[in-house]
């Protein structure tokens, strides 16, 4: 049983010891079977936990009560929550509710009341599934250097130019799209889009495989026309349109690395209760009960980052630019050096395809580099460090 006592912790109130409960209940029920073919059927897999996640209520945690959400703006205590608990129970099924919030997170935030009408609901109930389109080839932790071009004709937008390490590539319903609007250069002069799939211009091109598979792939733009509606938010404002997006969503990283680590802990709590080893039981050897220690001063140390960085957020400050940056740095940092114990204290069986620490190892890898690298967060967290000195 996973420790729950944080829940107990005054980042918290009611309805979210609740909504964790109430998850984790269903989780248990419902997830075993939505994901018993993820490693056959991996589209199909994420697309049945999204329906899912809909019809019990838990994919309009992703969008606000004027789109069918249950608060009026992104909650992000419970956005960690879900991330939380449902990676520590299946790393696609938090994949798959993490898309939803983060590809419509623009929309969210900045989208006028028609595209919220069009999308949000419909990512609230699971009908539509979401894709945030950010990283370039040549453009990744280095936004500003996006080439992703769209120029004004009459009352459409042409977009020209290349996405890659797209979430969700090839089963998104529509696609929130980050493109340079003038030649301005750097940060100036980018603009947020709305693609839907089946667009005339727009192709998913390339598949990539992952170490813990999840759909992922390059997009191309070639003389892709949309209406000047799909413009979401101001034009040029595209940069912090998606810094926004990510003030929110940094923390919900860090969140499913934590719940990755946590499950890490549980089993290797049980493992080493049951194991026999010279006369005893592994978990009695004091090298043993030494790195259990570490482990459990892990994953407590990024719980309290994280629901620091999430409590802030909604309750406290419009922006958490280092509160995110320090619980996603060190959440996913922790959580591999916790899995990777877990590993070695299971043995072979760490490495075996089948057990869970292995499945865990494979899943934490990818967290360490997506929505800013950690080396990313460490120069955030010392420009802000200096900023507030100043």
């Amino acid at each position: 049983m996973s420790d729950s006592s944080f829940l107990q912790w005054p980042f918290f109130n009611n309805e979210h010891q609740a909504l964790a409960a109430r998850l984790d209940e269903w989780a248990c029920r419902h997830l075993p079977a939505l994901t018993a073919d993820e490693h056959h059927d991996l589209d199909g897999t994420c697309k049945a936990i999204v329906k899912a996640l809909g019809e019990a209520g838990f994919a309009a945690y992703a969008v606000p009560a004027s789109a069918g959400g249950h608060h009026e703006k992104l909650d992000v205590r419970s956005l960690c929550l879900i991330r939380e608990t449902l990676a520590r129970h299946n790393a696609l099924a938090d994949f798959a509710f993490a898309m939803q919030g983060l590809g419509s997170g623009p929309i969210s935030l900045f989208g006028n009341e028609a595209q919220r009408a069009t999308y949000l609901n419909a990512v609230a109930t699971g009908d539509k599934i979401a894709a945030f389109s950010l990283s370039e080839p040549e453009a990744g932790s280095d936004v500003a250097a996006m080439n992703c071009s769209a120029w004004l004709d009459g009352d459409e937008w042409v977009l020209n130019g290349t996405k890659t390490w797209i979430s969700n590539a090839g089963i998104a319903d529509f696609y929130t799209v980050f493109a340079r609007t003038d030649d301005t250069g750097g940060a100036k002069g980018i603009s947020c889009f709305i693609v839907e799939a089946g667009t005339p211009g727009f192709e998913v091109t390339e598949r990539i495989d992952l170490v813990a598979p999840h759909p992922l792939g390059t997009l191309n733009f070639d003389e892709c026309r949309i209406a000047n509606s799909q413009q979401v938010g101001k034009e040029g404002k595209g940069f912090g349109i998606a810094m926004a997006t990510l003030d929110v969503f940094r923390s919900t990283v860090a969140a499913a690395a934590l719940g990755m680590a946590r499950r890490a802990l549980d089993e290797t709590l049980d493992y080493t209760a049951e194991r026999n080893i010279f006369g005893g039981k592994l978990g009695d050897l004091q090298l043993v009960q030494a790195k259990i220690g570490e482990m459990a001063l892990g994953v407590d140390s990024s719980a309290l980052l994280v629901y620091r960085a999430a409590w802030t957020k909604d309750c406290a400050a419009e922006r958490v630019t280092r509160e995110a940056a320090m619980a996603k740095y060190h959440a996913t940092e922790t959580a591999q050096q916790v899995i990777d114990a877990a590993v070695q204290l299971h043995g072979g069986k760490g490495v075996t395809k089948g057990y869970i620490v292995e499945a865990l190892y494979r899943d934490i890898r990818a967290l360490r580099i997506y929505e800013g690298a950690s080396e990313v967060q460490t120069t955030i967290i010392a420009r802000q460090t200096v900023a507030n000195h100043a």
